[in-house]
């Protein structure tokens, strides 16, 4: 499709371009070769009459008339896909819908799991795609390559709408055998012992409690490091370590794993999960349905510790 000579599609090109500010990035998301995209840039520069993108060093940075331009050109681009791209089917028995989420395999496994199982009773043609958290995350909402994004508040994108969906506590877990620990597990018990702790990607990212626990001046001896929760549990048993992991989580294993749940002996802050959306899909009708479950299921009960 040509709009005054502009080919249509070279807007999607071009957001992608001035997103990553890199051809090999770029490239790699428009399924494109190198050369191609550079010759894709090429064809912007002429018609915009203007470099939009200038290499400074080992990085291209975006001109005036670009940065100008890339709010306009991501606004026009998500409401082509909202409001021409997409069929407007109403009613959730039939649509055929597929909603892309990014959200952790804890808020997975705590509250979308239950989710889905209702939705696919009630819409049983609607599809999922859950994506890991990423630190493209607020980028990947604005220009509509997720649909919503389940993240503590900290991480939830400023300029798009978001909602609460539960308040979470950290929880100490131990092996239901370890003779290390009383009646209670006291700060000087936390701080003797071994613990488990996550880390996240290539990275190394650890988890939120890590950052808490540094709030406080306190260091925990690791002896294991895991790169999921879901590990902490089963690498309890039989030893005389330490997890902090999530109160819901710790809970549905404590159903069934020999494991003790203790409050944590430092006053950690409650974390708060957020849900966070496009404010496109505010009047979308499937969307709000779905969302609604979502919300509906975080009043199931919390088991006390």
């Amino acid at each position: 499709m040509r709009y005054q000579h502009l080919d249509l599609n070279l807007l999607v090109a071009l957001d992608v371009l001035l997103d990553e500010q890199n051809i090999t990035r770029a490239a790699g998301r428009l399924h494109m070769t190198q050369s191609a995209t550079s010759g894709v840039l090429n064809r912007l520069r002429t018609y915009f009459e203007d470099d939009l993108l200038t290499q400074v060093g080992r990085k291209m940075m975006p001109t005036p008339l670009a940065r100008e331009l890339h709010p306009s050109i991501r606004e026009i681009l998500f409401k082509i896909q909202t409001s021409i791209a997409r069929r407007p089917i109403d009613e959730p028995a039939t649509s055929k819908r597929h909603f892309r989420i990014m959200a952790s395999d804890y808020v997975i496994n705590v509250l979308l799991k239950d989710v889905l199982q209702v939705v696919h009773q009630e819409a049983p043609s609607i599809t999922f795609a859950f994506l890991s958290p990423d630190p493209q995350s607020t980028g990947m909402i604005n220009r509509g390559e997720i649909d919503m994004m389940a993240a503590p508040e900290q991480f939830m994108p400023t300029d798009q709408p978001s909602a609460l969906l539960f308040e979470e506590q950290f929880v100490c877990v131990t092996w239901a055998g370890n003779a290390e620990v009383g009646a209670t597990l006291t700060l000087e018990d936390w701080q003797r012992l071994g613990h488990i702790a996550v880390e996240f990607g290539r990275e190394r990212i650890p988890g939120l409690e890590e950052t808490l626990f540094s709030e406080f001046g306190l260091n925990r001896r690791l002896e294991v490091v895991a790169n999921s929760y879901h590990s902490l549990p089963h690498l309890l048993i039989g030893t005389t370590r330490v997890a902090t992991m999530h109160r819901r989580l710790a809970a549905q294993y404590a159903s069934h794993l020999p494991l003790r749940i203790e409050p944590v002996p430092v006053e950690l802050p409650v974390m708060r999960e957020f849900m966070g959306w496009h404010r496109s899909l505010d009047n979308d009708p499937i969307f709000n349905w779905l969302k609604a479950k979502i919300f509906a299921s975080t009043t199931a009960s919390l088991p006390p510790i």
